[in-house]
């Protein structure tokens, strides 16, 4: 089963549909798009997609409704499921007079000016009409307190309009999902699922017509404080599965000069990470490097690779690949090509093939250092991490494993393993991901 999920950050749909071929080749099980609903389609800021000006029309920089049609067409004929992300907290945030209107005086005019054109791209409903009005937004102001549940629900994020759970707004949001259903998506990221009522998701995505469908949300959080007030109680009251932040700030502890690998044996089993069945797993995510307010989240270069061989290695969650196009390198000049093209990089390649050869078959530690970490996948794969400035040589028992050749999927350097006891070397801030080969 192939499940690694590619996020094609503010990829063009045109680009997803040539490259489709390719990416299934490379092992991706699914891909997640950025918000298709109609977005300011002239705006190059990728926060723009995060802004809906109407559920009702696929438009957006990104593309037109054809062209993401045509997209999750070629992706499903290669065998790759396709998800999109939702955008259902708010709207945009538009200095106009009429901004609690949706879409507004000036886009429904556009609409009846320009009919054949915004008709090839209606998704649902009667676009003569409004979507939304004053009375389907709250008017209390922005959130003041980031640890406060009520204000997180109740109050706007940095002024974009924050929309009222009321039945127009649930059945509006249901529509636009039973739309979407239609064009073939297999799957939703929700956006911002703290920011949304419980009752809130209940109604709009634990529907008939979301059956089968795979759900993931996105509740960011930093550490054990916030995980508890907005986390797990989603994770105790919903069925779908979320980012795993616990695990990610496992990772950032452990790759801390202080940090442990001791604690990536079995991190869910005490609390830090999710069960293997909810979690989405990411060494990094589109809102960490693009907001200031989350780059103290970022891991070192190295110690993310490290990360992302872990994730990949390890039994459990769904992995996801993080792919821009230096959409943050613009502020943060470092940041130019580290995740430019990261989907097909050398190292991804690897990871998801050892994957993919490893998938379901269960975890177990060999050897277990504060520096060092090696663990096996069933009686074929072998995964080494050393997060330390020096070379380590553990010694492994060979219990359960398969004898014979193994391959380093990462640098192509093989290696026998045979008898009762094997040594091997791993080389300074670095991993291996052996998988055994058929003679």
């Amino acid at each position: 089963m192939r499940d690694v999920i590619l996020h094609a950050f503010d990829w063009k749909y045109t680009d997803v549909a040539e490259r489709a071929e390719r990416i299934a080749a490379l092992g991706y099980g699914g891909v997640l798009l950025s918000p298709p609903l109609y977005s300011d389609e002239n705006g190059p800021d990728w926060w723009q997609r995060y802004q809906p000006k109407d559920y009702r029309v696929i438009r957006s920089r990104l593309g037109r409704k054809a062209d993401l049609v045509a997209a999750i067409g070629v992706l499903h004929s290669h065998g790759v499921k396709v998800y999109a992300d939702v955008v259902f907290n708010h709207m945009a945030n538009e200095g106009r007079p009429d901004r609690y209107n949706f879409p507004g005086t000036a886009e429904l005019e556009r609409y009846r000016m320009q009919r054949k054109q915004f008709e090839a791209d209606r998704l649902y409903g009667n676009l003569d009409d409004g979507l939304f009005s004053p009375w389907d937004f709250h008017d209390s102001g922005n959130i003041q307190d980031w640890l406060s549940d009520y204000q997180s629900e109740e109050l706007s994020l940095n002024g974009l309009p924050d929309l009222e759970l009321n039945p127009w707004v649930v059945d509006q949001q249901c529509n636009c999902l039973r739309a979407l259903n239609g064009l073939g998506f297999d799957g939703y990221r929700i956006d911002a699922v703290k920011h949304l009522p419980d009752e809130h998701i209940r109604r709009v995505f634990e529907t008939p017509d979301m059956a089968g469908k795979y759900l993931f949300g996105e509740a960011l959080t930093a550490n054990d404080r916030e995980e508890q007030v907005f986390l797990w109680p989603l994770i105790n009251g919903t069925y779908m599965s979320f980012y795993d932040f616990p695990l990610h700030e496992t990772l950032r502890r452990v790759f801390s000069p202080g940090g442990s690998m001791r604690e990536l044996v079995d991190p869910a089993a005490c609390g830090q990470a999710l069960s293997w069945r909810r979690a989405v797993t990411v060494a990094v995510t589109h809102d960490i490097p693009n907001n200031d307010g989350f780059r103290g989240q970022l891991l070192e270069k190295q110690d993310e690779f490290l990360a992302k061989v872990y994730l990949m290695g390890r039994d459990g969650g769904v992995p996801m690949v993080y792919s821009d196009h230096n959409e943050s390198a613009v502020k943060f000049p470092a940041d130019l090509g580290r995740w430019a093209g990261a989907w097909e990089r050398g190292d991804i390649r690897a990871m998801i093939a050892f994957h993919n050869g490893v998938h379901g078959l269960p975890q177990r530690p060999l050897y277990e250092a504060d520096g060092f970490l090696v663990l096996a996948r069933g009686d074929r794969g072998i995964v080494a991490i050393n997060k330390t400035g020096e070379w380590q040589q553990p010694r492994i028992w060979t219990w359960g494993l398969r004898h014979g050749r193994y391959r380093c999927m990462i640098h192509g350097h093989d290696m026998k393993v045979g008898g009762e006891q094997f040594d091997f070397a791993i080389p300074p801030r670095q991993a291996q991901m052996w998988l055994w080969q058929e003679e």
